[in-house]
């Protein structure tokens, strides 16, 4: 798998690519380069306006989403590559060698030795030998080392082998462990990461905003995706889903939809998130090698001079050091989080099974929280690596770690603050206060108090404001009394003849109080109030927010049926569960509603009963139903006929749950769950399926 592609493996000629992103070489698993990528979908024309409006805007999100991935892609690989890394070397190679011409010459060694030699003696007269004996040691050491590191000073920053490069390959080796690889390839990872990111952030997506779900999951149409984005023909690329099976990829792409505009919104949002965490990366790892060659130049100084010189030269020269093997532990981290990030993105797109949009939302959110701990890291590396200078600097320094732990040594820097006291300062202010806080000033100040304070006009506004609003707020305390009384006398009302110690006492208060148009905060509130338990009032509200969450929000839809469904179907999700009798009382409740509100056929009403005997007998299978009865019957058959088999349902439907709260056994969660596909059934949620049962 090969993502950033040299020059041979560009885009045949004729195809129809991005130019702008083109020469970034980005390509997904596929090998299909991102540059290529089409979003395939009806044009419209004269005679359809609308589907050419919504095409000129879903191919104007879609550039912008693919710049913005794209450039975020080719980012990460192209920070992580080390091309940029190629453009300074032949340069700064030149101008390290001129500067150690000049810098290194025999005349400044003698002099620095001379100095060097000079703190040496100085140490063995005042009696510090072991000062004196670091200090030769520092001196030899730097003498040694000098001509090696002169002789290459950028070696090893720019070399294959040197720091840098090894600590990106020991961060890629980590990175390809953690991903399965034990044998990895730099160049290859790289091309690697850019390929994972490119299917989870765009080819993935993309299908999901263009055809409404991956269609790479059928190899056939990963295949037809792959040859319609080659060919450059957007046509091609429907066809082929059409032509592979995936006619309801075909119908997303040929019936553009407003929603689309919103997915391409949502997904702008998350690539411009991707965009910055790319280019905060980026800037990271590249400041990391700029550091590097910064102190990389800094520590020719010190080689040809500073370093034989005892103080803060020598820790200069410590600190350039420190600092390049830091470097190289910057980009190690670095290139591990990134691939630790990359393996975390693609099992959770593997994992999340065909839900990209999901998991781009979710990616979103761990890039920003990325970008929080990668800064994070890098302050945690800055002190680490100036801890390390220090104690270095230290040790040449004459050993004083043991004695003062937290001392800086000469040359790192550091900051002392001294308090003085301000004695007459101090009691001038008070004065000032006592004099500021007198009512006295505050009657000559025109009724502002504390005159002198920031705030004191402000706060004799909100004074007056209170002031005048007080009567109001009493006002607004007692309605709200009064509100909490009636609410509690629902409650009363409703458990007035069973008490409220039972799960169907609190599912009927609940429902009374959500009927009243009680504020949802207010609602535990208040049952607790009436006596019930904390434990019945939580299950019960577990169950009424099941009920709300789950119900069908189809607008053809009869609501006191979905609310029974939507209740009956959470018994059945949470059998085991400790509140799981609140779950079959809120069914019960929402059952007795659906009865209650069911229309029934006047006294008298003339009855088709064949009708209804066919209904009956295959009103437990949808397909047997749909079969036996065409809308057109449904819409023939007389008013009090389907309101006859409606009551005969909602009824039956009642019935099975009360039985269940009874007694829930297995058998009888089976009838109510046979009730609740009867009754779903009989439910037309499409105004083609003909009126049904519960219809005026």
């Amino acid at each position: 798998m090969a993502t950033a592609q040299n020059e041979a493996a560009s885009a045949s000629p004729g195809v129809s690519e991005i130019d702008g992103l083109s020469w970034m070489k980005i390509r997904d698993s596929s090998g299909v380069p991102l540059a290529g990528y089409q979003f395939s979908t009806n044009h419209g024309g004269p005679f359809n306006a609308g589907a050419t409006i919504l095409w000129a805007i879903l191919g104007l999100e879609f550039i912008g989403y693919m710049a913005i991935v794209t450039t975020a892609i080719w980012l990460i690989g192209f920070a992580l590559s080390f091309r940029w890394l190629d453009m300074f070397g032949s340069a700064l190679r030149g101008v390290a060698d001129a500067l150690t011409g000049q810098i290194a010459t025999p005349m400044m060694l003698v002099t620095a030795a001379a100095i060097g030699a000079f703190f040496v003696g100085w140490f063995i007269v005042r009696g510090y030998h072991s000062k004196a004996t670091v200090q030769v040691v520092t001196m030899v050491a730097v003498a040694i080392l000098g001509p090696v590191v002169l002789s290459d000073p950028l070696a090893d920053v720019l070399s294959s082998d040197g720091l840098l490069a090894q600590g990106r390959n020991v961060g890629i080796s980590v990175a390809a462990g953690l991903n399965g690889n034990n044998h990895p390839n730099p160049t290859q990872l790289v091309a690697t990461m850019q390929g994972d990111l490119a299917d989870n952030f765009a080819r993935r997506p993309l299908q999901v905003w263009n055809f409404g779900h991956v269609v790479d999951e059928r190899p056939a149409c990963r295949s037809a995706w792959s040859a319609g984005v080659a060919s450059g023909d957007d046509e091609r690329i429907k066809n082929g889903m059409k032509a592979c099976g995936d006619t309801a990829a075909y119908a997303k792409a040929d019936n553009p939809t407003m929603g689309q505009v919103g997915t391409g919104l949502m997904l702008l949002i998350c690539a411009g998130i991707l965009l910055m965490f790319a280019a905060y990366l980026a800037i990271k790892v590249i400041k990391a090698a700029l550091d590097a060659l910064y102190h990389a130049f800094m520590s020719i100084f010190g080689f040809a001079a500073g370093g034989f010189v005892y103080g803060p030269t020598q820790t200069f020269l410590v600190r350039n050091i420190v600092d390049s093997f830091v470097a190289a532990a910057r980009m190690t981290a670095f290139t591990v989080f990134l691939g630790v990030y990359v393996l975390f993105l693609g099992n959770l797109f593997r994992q999340a099974q065909g839900q990209v949009m999901a998991v781009i939302i979710i990616a979103g959110a761990a890039e920003i929280v990325a970008i929080s701990q990668l800064k994070r890291l890098s302050r945690s590396l800055d002190s680490g690596n100036e801890w390390i200078a220090n104690r270095f600097a230290l040790a040449i320094q004459g050993g004083q770690t043991r004695s003062t732990s937290g001392a800086a040594a000469l040359g790192m820097g550091s900051s002392r603050a001294s308090a003085k006291s301000g004695v007459g300062t101090v009691a001038s202010l008070a004065a000032l206060n006592t004099i500021n806080s007198s009512p006295i000033t505050a009657w000559l100040a025109g009724g502002v108090g504390s005159p002198l304070n920031p705030l004191a006009r402000g706060r004799k506004d909100v004074d007056r404001t209170n002031i005048n609003v007080a009567p109001k707020r009493q006002e607004s305390h007692t309605w709200n009394q009064l509100a909490r009384d009636n609410w509690k006398s629902i409650v009363a009302g409703t458990s007035k003849s069973e008490g409220i110690n039972t799960e169907l006492a609190v599912a009927k208060a609940l429902k009374n109080l959500e009927d009243s148009k009680i504020p949802g905060a207010q609602l535990p509130a208040a049952l607790l109030a009436a006596g019930a338990s904390h434990g019945m009032v939580s299950s019960a509200m577990r169950a009424s927010s099941a009920q709300k969450s789950s119900m069908s929000q189809n607008p053809y839809g009869f609501a006191p049926l979905q609310k029974a469904v939507a209740a009956a179907r959470a018994v059945q999700n949470h059998v085991g569960d400790e509140a799981h009798m609140s779950f079959a009382a809120q069914a019960v409740v929402s059952a007795d509603s659906f009865a209650r509100h069911v229309n029934e056929p006047a006294p008298g009403a003339v009855i088709d009963h064949n009708f209804v005997r066919t209904v009956e007998q295959h009103w437990d299978s949808d397909k047997a139903l749909r079969a036996a009865i065409t809308p057109e019957e449904w819409n023939k058959v007389g008013r009090d006929t389907r309101w006859a088999i409606g009551n005969k349902v909602a009824t039956l439907h009642q019935e099975a749950a009360h039985e269940y709260l009874a007694n829930p056994s297995d058998l009888n969660r089976a009838r109510l769950m046979a009730s609740v596909k009867r009754v779903s059934n009989l439910d037309h949620l499409e105004p083609n399926g003909g009126l049904d049962p519960w219809d005026p």
